[in-house]
């Protein structure tokens, strides 16, 4: 009898133990290895699925396929650092004290989305273009650094949570970055030197600078440090958060004959900016094959996206014009970089998650890249309430999985003297000192009807909401938040 009890309780034990694995095992199996792929003044024309008369993006419409696209997916700014910031945090950038690049850093009270997912038991990899801040306090590195005044804003990537970095502070050349090319390929210092240091480095760590391998297509360069921190992620059967943060196509824009070819019977110029695409696009490709052979793609959440729109001259940052090299498209929206119409600011936007989002779904509701972290932070299950501070972006997953056509919270933008407010079709767009302006975005997508006069109700509410958004962000920058 006592032998049988002993049989029982053993048993139970054992059952005990394995309910607790499974448990254990079915909740890790859940959370998905995350992949945030941000390129560098893509313009929402900028891809094939989007009906570019040229560019061929093979691998981005196969995601697109297998995925979900937006129609209307928003860089949280029309310039680069306040958009990662907003990509790190899900908060707007002048929060925290990033108003354009090269303005601020991301500060030590921010939380950021690498140091969320650690909790979870995430390992984290940075890759590309930081823009958030120095990573040496004793080299001019690209715009900043080596200045007793520069040292407040050394905010490297492994001080904000990543195990593994590889980036660069600012912009590198698309080809052979370390090295200065041509002026043709724009935004190159009079100062520098053809075939000399561009002056921005690749930096893995405090004082550590790669010296090897930097030769040809740096999304490829980028791609080759990506590839073996998944490969060893996936040995150690760990999950992870890959941050992708391409710099193409950026200026300097330039690409080699491989990827010129391609666009042969085009411009030099054209040649060498979907060149450099193409590139990208190729990189892309290799991602996506080595998840699959690597048997994790079905539970990898890759997230796509561009930083904001397509260069421009300042002259005529409100049309659709591209020059020189910068020959990135809007299809038809009014505005480029640097301005808060739509050309400025809605960009390529794809999601993939093949366990989880139908293959084939179109989002029509408006989302944009401070929608991130509260998405993943709802994922993984954290409460984003326990941060005690406002947040910017929602979860968007119900709009992915369970086709909502109308968002919960408006997207409010702010940059310098623009600002604007998108609530479902609706859309505020202002100018300190200039009459607001209001359209339906839905009715009239390349925003040439002022449509403020016949709907001042709408105009005016939406207005009341900024306002009050706007002393939220105020608040926020004087560090109440924290």
């Amino acid at each position: 009898m006592i032998y049988l009890k002993k049989i029982i309780t053993n048993i139970k034990y054992i059952l005990f133990n394995i309910i607790l694995f499974m448990i254990f095992s079915c909740q890790k199996e859940d959370q998905p290895n995350i992949i945030l792929i941000m390129t560098d003044d893509q313009g929402w024309g900028d891809v094939s699925y989007n009906n570019h008369p040229f560019l061929s993006t093979p691998n981005l419409v196969e995601m697109a396929k297998s995925g979900a696209v937006f129609t209307r997916f928003y860089s949280a700014s029309p310039v680069c650092s306040p958009t990662r910031a907003s990509v790190m945090t899900g908060r707007h950038p002048e929060r925290m004290g990033i108003c354009s690049a090269n303005c601020g850093h991301i500060i030590d009270e921010e939380i950021t989305i690498a140091e969320m997912v650690k909790k979870k038991g995430y390992r984290t990899g940075f890759f590309g273009k930081w823009h958030l801040g120095t990573l040496s306090v004793d080299l001019l590195d690209a715009n900043r650094g080596g200045k007793k005044e520069n040292q407040i804003h050394y905010a490297p990537p492994w001080n904000h949570g990543f195990d593994v970095s590889f980036a660069t502070e600012s912009k590198v050349p698309t080809w052979d970055p370390m090295i200065t090319p041509n002026q043709s390929a724009g935004d190159v210092k009079s100062s520098l030197v053809e075939g000399e240091f561009f002056g921005t480095s690749y930096w893995t760590g405090p004082g550590k600078r790669v010296n090897q391998n930097l030769n040809g297509d740096d999304s490829k360069i980028i791609m080759d440090r990506v590839i073996p921190f998944i490969e060893e992620s996936a040995s150690q059967n760990q999950k992870f958060l890959s941050v992708i943060w391409f710099h193409a196509p950026h200026l300097p824009v330039l690409t080699g004959k491989k990827y010129k070819s391609l666009y042969s019977e085009l411009s030099e110029d054209q040649q060498h900016y979907y060149g450099v695409i193409s590139a990208l696009d190729k990189q892309v490709g290799r991602l996506r094959k080595k998840l699959k052979n690597l048997g994790i793609s079905e539970n990898t959440l890759i997230f796509y996206n561009s930083d904001n729109g397509p260069e421009t001259l300042l002259e005529v940052r409100n049309e659709n014009i591209p020059f020189d090299r910068a020959q990135g498209l809007t299809n038809g929206l009014r505005g480029r970089k640097r301005s808060l119409y739509e050309g400025g600011i809605r960009v390529p936007g794809i999601v993939e998650w093949p366990s989880q989002i139908q293959a084939g779904t179109k989002v029509d509701v408006p989302c944009f890249t401070s929608d991130y972290f509260p998405t993943i932070a709802t994922i993984l299950g954290f409460d984003l309430k326990e941060y005690q501070r406002p947040f910017d972006g929602e979860n968007i997953m119900k709009y992915l999985t369970h086709k909502k056509l109308k968002r919960i919270k408006p997207l409010f933008f702010k940059y310098k003297k623009q600002f604007a407010v998108i609530d479902n079709d609706f859309k505020l767009y202002g100018v300190s000192g200039e009459p607001l302006q209001l359209y339906n975005l839905k009715k009239d997508f390349g925003e040439k009807k002022n449509i403020s006069k016949i709907n001042p109700n709408k105009l005016n509410a939406l207005n009341v909401i900024y306002e009050d958004w706007n002393l939220s962000v105020e608040k926020s920058s004087t560090g109440a938040d924290y």
